[in-house]
């Protein structure tokens, strides 16, 4: 093809896929496979900036994994940087940071089913009743209101703190404690919002550490939340990163553990029972709720510290307490999920799409 010819064909075939609709989803051959009652979907990630985040669906039982299941089923690229999901009685919600927009599908079949748009940088989403749910966001400096049920957007809750130095809040994950939602703010920050789900409006402020990357709740109604500390020249600071323990009675830290000076610890999760948390600090730390002694180490890394990648993610199947170890490899090949029993024994290894970033537990 001479290089006119060529530069005509590149120029119109960028024209018409800049003016795809994305709603209208390819004609393909879909898979025909469905999910199991129990399960776990991998959320990978995907690199920024080039659309090729992904879903896997792992069955335990049968050990059978089905990567890209939302491509297979749907001929519908999920986007850019897959952050979360969350399931709703047969739906689950996936929610897309870098596309700005949450994609719903049926969680047995992956067919899909909607979407809800007009986001900035949307990063998890939380139920509050079957017609209301929040969703936070990197830079909105709000939590949008949505309407599940219509996939619309109703309203929001203003977040803003007059700070300008610094762009806060950036707000996170969500636990709910009665009517009360709380909202950990991680980017250049160091405090958790408490939103009153009825009058959906910020009501108070628990000032932590530097950074609270993870937060979840455990089985006495406390919270934990993991602070990453920042990074050295941060122009917001920089100190060691921290376990938290938040009583919600009177909402003040009763307890502060340490488990290392330089580190960046990542991913807080915790186990069906509420009694067991894990995450990642390089290596994989245990922590019992109830213990007096402070996070040890689970499982160690292969990878030197410097190393760009490695263990990246874990989530812990409310169910059977497998926990599942998500390893990014070097950022740009398909990753690595590890399973393994509560007690250690590995399982099972995945090989998976780019950046295991999250899982999702079907129950």
């Amino acid at each position: 093809m001479k290089p006119r010819l060529l530069a005509v064909f590149f120029t119109m075939l960028l024209i018409s896929t800049g003016c795809m609709d994305d709603d209208a989803l390819w004609e393909r051959e879909q898979s025909g496979q469905t999910a199991s009652s129990e399960g776990v979907f991998i959320i990978n990630q995907g690199n920024f900036m080039y659309d090729n985040a992904s879903l896997s669906y792992y069955d335990p039982e049968s050990r059978d994994l089905i990567n890209d299941v939302f491509f297979k089923t749907n001929g519908l690229p999920l986007g850019d940087v897959a952050q979360s999901m969350t399931i709703r009685d047969s739906l689950a919600y996936i929610v897309i940071n870098n596309s700005g927009r949450v994609y719903v599908m049926n969680r047995y079949t992956f067919e899909y089913y909607g979407k809800i748009t007009g986001l900035t940088a949307p990063r998890y989403m939380h139920f509050v009743s079957d017609t209301k749910a929040y969703i936070s966001d990197l830079y909105g400096k709000s939590i949008t209101i949505v309407n599940p049920d219509k996939l619309e957007i109703t309203g929001s809750i203003d977040v803003r703190n007059q700070h300008t130095d610094f762009y806060q809040h950036a707000t996170e994950q969500m636990v709910q404690y009665g009517k009360y939602v709380f909202v950990n703010c991680w980017s250049f920050d160091n405090t958790i919002l408490v939103i009153d789900s009825e009058t959906d409006e910020w009501v108070d402020t628990i000032e932590v550490m530097i950074q609270p990357q993870s937060m979840v709740m455990d089985a006495t109604g406390s919270i934990w939340t993991l602070t990453d500390g920042g990074f050295p020249g941060s122009p917001y600071g920089h100190e060691a990163p921290g376990l938290i323990r938040i009583d919600l009675a009177d909402r003040e830290i009763s307890n502060v553990y340490q488990p290392g000076a330089y580190d960046s610890p990542r991913h807080l999760a915790i186990n069906g029972t509420g009694d067991t948390l894990y995450f990642i600090n390089r290596h994989v730390y245990r922590f019992a709720v109830f213990s007096e002694d402070g996070p040890g180490i689970w499982l160690e890394s292969p990878y030197q510290a410097t190393h760009p990648g490695g263990y990246y993610s874990i989530g812990v199947d409310p169910q059977s307490s497998d926990v599942y170890l998500g390893d990014a490899l070097d950022m740009v090949q398909p990753g690595i999920v590890y399973r393994f029993s509560p007690d250690g024994s590995p399982l099972d290894t995945l090989r998976t799409g780019i950046i295991p970033g999250d899982f999702c537990f079907v129950q």
